[in-house]
């Protein structure tokens, strides 16, 4: 193995800090929730979490966005499955989700405020709670 130079440890140490923001909770009010079970998994989570990463970029919302894994949902036939919470909305499960639908979920859901209808999975009843989460 070559040996790293000064500026190249210090290019290291500045990439890790970024992904150690990204996966910092604190002031993120939105939240992505991946399902990485294996199923998941099998399904092609991976992707779907690697998109989600660049499209948050692209769009400068990692730091207000948190991203993260949880295991399996239960809803393995429609895997890859995403939980989107944000605040004034209610929590949604999406399923089904390749890099084309996460795309569209931070375009549409995140930045527009509109729900993905065709690939919703679950959703709490309209007046079972307004517009907010139950502590994720």
């Amino acid at each position: 193995m070559a040996k790293m130079t000064l500026e190249d440890l210090r290019k290291l140490r500045d990439s890790k800090k970024n992904d150690l923001r990204k996966r910092d909770p604190k002031g993120k009010e939105i939240h992505i929730i991946v399902g990485m079970g294996t199923c998941g998994i099998a399904a092609g989570a991976k992707a779907t979490l690697d998109t989600f990463i660049k499209a948050l970029d692209d769009h400068k919302l990692a730091d207000t966005v948190l991203i993260r894994q949880t295991g399996c949902m239960g809803f393995c036939q429609s895997e890859p499955t995403v939980e989107v919470i944000v605040p004034g909305m209610s929590s949604v499960i999406y399923g089904k989700v390749d890099a084309a639908a996460a795309e569209d979920i931070v375009k549409r859901h995140l930045i527009g405020r509109e729900l993905l209808d065709i690939c919703i999975l679950d959703r709490p009843a309209g007046n079972a709670r307004q517009g907010g989460n139950d502590g994720v």
